[in-house]
């Protein structure tokens, strides 16, 4: 029964963790506003986001106040995770692992963050062998990764109609998320 939950619990905070973190990289993406996917993005994250704007300030692009918002989900999802897992004994551990937990909080944001362009990349690719446009959702794809891929596809240009570009990126991004696993075990 408790991992059950556990998992019910680390399931569904990941699925919210997503939707903020691409609220966070929109803007930074340059993400046109008026998408309606972004529009549902931004609807199901500012009831836990605008609160915190009101003291966060954002630092240009950067929304300082979703991550903010994000770490302490991670951070509550993991004592809740950790409490179900071990029982109240952990409650008194809690103030010497703050810190790490705000670490590792933030590694898993940007395994997470990783994660969210790697998938990003492979449905732009399926779509685009589908040989069809399915319209804000391909808006979305594109504006979000391209200025990964783009760069790229200067050093590599495309064989034909074969674009190896998002394949090198995929790889590269792999490897990130590989490093930043093995950092984050080092560090804390």
């Amino acid at each position: 029964m408790k991992e059950a939950l556990i998992f019910l619990i680390d399931t569904f905070t990941r699925l919210y963790l997503l939707i903020l973190l691409l609220r966070f990289w929109l803007p930074l993406l340059r993400v046109n506003f008026r998408n309606p996917v972004a529009q549902g993005i931004l609807r199901y994250t500012s009831p836990a986001v605008v609160p915190f704007r009101r003291f966060i300030p954002s630092f240009g692009q950067l929304d300082t106040a979703t991550i903010v918002v994000a770490i302490l989900i991670q951070m509550a999802a993991s004592i809740v995770i950790m409490t179900i897992g071990t029982g109240f004994g952990f409650f008194g551990q809690l103030a010497t692992s703050l810190l790490p937990m705000v670490v590792v909080a933030f590694f898993e944001l940007a395994r997470l963050s990783v994660v969210i362009f790697i998938v990003s990349i492979v449905i732009r690719v399926i779509l685009s062998l589908l040989g069809r446009s399915f319209g804000p959702l391909s808006d979305l794809l594109f504006n979000m990764t391209e200025p990964l891929l783009r760069p790229v596809r200067r050093i590599i240009p495309p064989l034909g109609v074969v674009d190896l570009s998002a394949y090198v990126v995929i790889v590269l991004l792999i490897a990130l998320n590989m490093a930043l696993a093995d950092f984050q075990t080092r560090l804390v």
